[in-house]
């Protein structure tokens, strides 16, 4: 049916199809989305931007998210998503760096959203809002009285969204424009690595956040190889089970936690609903314990599928025959990457040794936006690491043995102890902090405070609710801890490093920490 490559092709030659099911079940049609789109195009234009400028978005699931995405996708922009439980100066921090000409918020997140934009200096005529937000415009504004016609001079732009670092500041991940039309670049073979072909029946369902790099890859390329997307604006499980059901939803992505939740669900709820339609249950971005996976292959079948990759790129792939075949393996090699284990020389390590994973990919690469340093650090030649450590087998299955230095993964979302350290350091009754992941059963894992008291403050309650108090005002709420302990000395060695490990293991007695 038709050529695959590229959402505004196929909106010209069918607009009529239906290309996106909205988290309200509104149906849209490609023609519908493609007005809007060019709109937006001319709508940015109008406001200043040229190719290679950036606007950021803080929106949840919805049409105009998916809009935001091929604007930027046609006119050479780059799209910067922002984590939309981010508070006002985590925002401020990443519009300003990406230098975010437009800042375009959902009324849901109008305080946060507010506070990043007078905080980055945006000016009034460039914030826009979705609903009312006081001093934003209204997003209608961005579109109205702006032509539907494909815009000139149109040029693939990209997303550049931007991960956390040990340094607690998030970097924003850019990409070289490659200065070529939308359709010379085939935007959906990403897919193609999982065995996802264009058209063919297929339905993708997003069911997590698209300010997650996956997710939006994931959707995006779905969309530009002729797969309906069905949106969800907030997860639950049943609700997932419903419209795979309803809408023969054939692929999607997902993280560990969903496994969970699903599991739990009585067994009448989930005898309920057929999800026989899905073919393609990929889940990554944290590790899966055996018997979870296990109970969902047992219950979807062969469709459940794992990757290992990051925002920086990827990777490794492996089908439910492979992980049943070696369990705990997160994959082979993509056919466009290059997996390699390197030791802290820089030396490549042989099959069955530890060492840092690095990969390499052959469609180009990256660097870390204003942050030249750690985009040299990460690398050995061609290759980069995210810092996890790993062994690959003799038939080159990948396992990770471990996760980057102190990294928290709470229901799939990656979160940074320096960050939080610094926050809990700003308290006048905290001498000393450390973050780190304890035993959550439902998200893996939560964030634990613990912290040596300044002389004259009292360890207790009253402290403890006034520490978490103070966080509440500087970090998003996946980020805080939820709950203090206090020390009397922190462990650390006459260097001043650290002993964490010393501080975590206690909380971890009698459970399997996910490596």
């Amino acid at each position: 049916m038709g050529d695959p490559n590229g959402f505004w092709s196929q909106a010209t030659a069918d607009p009529s199809r239906t290309v996106l099911i909205a988290p309200d079940g509104e149906e849209w049609t490609a023609g519908r989305l493609h007005a809007d789109v060019n709109r937006l195009v001319h709508g940015l234009r109008a406001a200043g931007l040229e190719r290679g400028d950036a606007f950021a978005v803080v929106l949840p699931n919805g049409v105009e998210f998916l809009t935001a995405y091929l604007a930027a996708s046609q006119a050479g922009f780059y799209l910067v998503p922002v984590n939309h439980h981010l508070v006002g100066p985590e925002i401020a921090w990443i519009v300003a760096d990406s230098g975010a000409k437009v800042l375009v918020a959902h009324e849901r997140f109008a305080a946060a959203a507010t506070a990043a934009a007078d905080e980055a200096g945006l000016p009034a005529d460039h914030r826009h809002a979705v609903g009312t937000v006081p001093g934003f415009r209204p997003y209608a504004e961005l579109l109205d009285g702006f032509p539907e016609s494909v815009p000139e001079d149109r040029t693939l732009g990209w997303v550049m969204n931007y991960t956390s670092g040990t340094t607690g500041r998030p970097r924003g991940i850019r990409r070289p424009l490659p200065g070529k039309l939308p359709e010379e670049t085939y935007l959906g073979g990403f897919l193609g690595i999982f065995g996802i072909r264009p058209f063919d029946g297929n339905v993708h369902l997003v069911c997590s956040p698209l300010y997650h790099t996956a997710v939006l890859q994931f959707a995006g390329a779905a969309l530009h190889i002729g797969h309906p997307l069905v949106l969800m604006d907030k997860w639950t499980p049943e609700e997932m089970l419903r419209l795979i059901d309803a809408h023969d939803c054939s692929h999607t992505h997902m993280v560990p936690t969903q496994f969970h939740r699903l599991l739990a669900l009585p067994e009448d709820v989930r005898s309920r609903y057929d999800v026989s339609s899905m073919r393609h249950a990929i889940h990554g971005a944290a590790p899966c314990p055996d018997h979870v996976k296990r109970a969902m292959i047992d219950w979807w079948g062969s469709c459940v599928e794992e990757y290992y990759a990051a925002s920086e790129g990827g990777g490794a792939f492996a089908t439910a025959e492979d992980w049943l075949k070696k369990p705990g393996t997160v994959g082979k090699a993509w056919p466009i990457s290059e997996l390699a284990v390197f030791d802290d020389d820089g030396n490549r390590l042989p099959p069955g040794e530890l060492g840092t994973v690095y990969m390499k990919m052959s469609t180009g690469g990256f660097s870390y936006h204003k942050d030249e340093a750690k985009t040299a650090k990460n690398r050995i030649g061609d290759f980069f690491t995210v810092g996890d450590l790993g062994v690959l087998d003799e038939d080159g299955y990948l396992f990770l043995r471990d996760r980057k230095i102190d990294m928290i993964i709470s229901g799939g979302v990656n979160i940074y102890p320096a960050e939080i350290e610094s926050a809990l350091l700003t308290h006048p009754a905290v001498a000393d902090a450390a973050a780190f992941g304890i035993p959550h059963a439902d998200w893996g894992e939560e964030v634990k405070a613990v912290v040596e008291a300044a002389e004259g403050h009292e360890p207790g309650e009253t402290l403890a609710a006034d520490i978490l108090a103070h966080c509440e005002e500087r970090l998003a709420g996946y980020k805080r801890p939820k709950s203090v302990d206090f020390i009397t000395t922190m462990p650390r060695d006459p260097n001043g490093k650290l002993y964490k490990r010393r501080l975590r293991e206690p909380y971890w007695e009698g459970h399997e920490r996910p490596l």
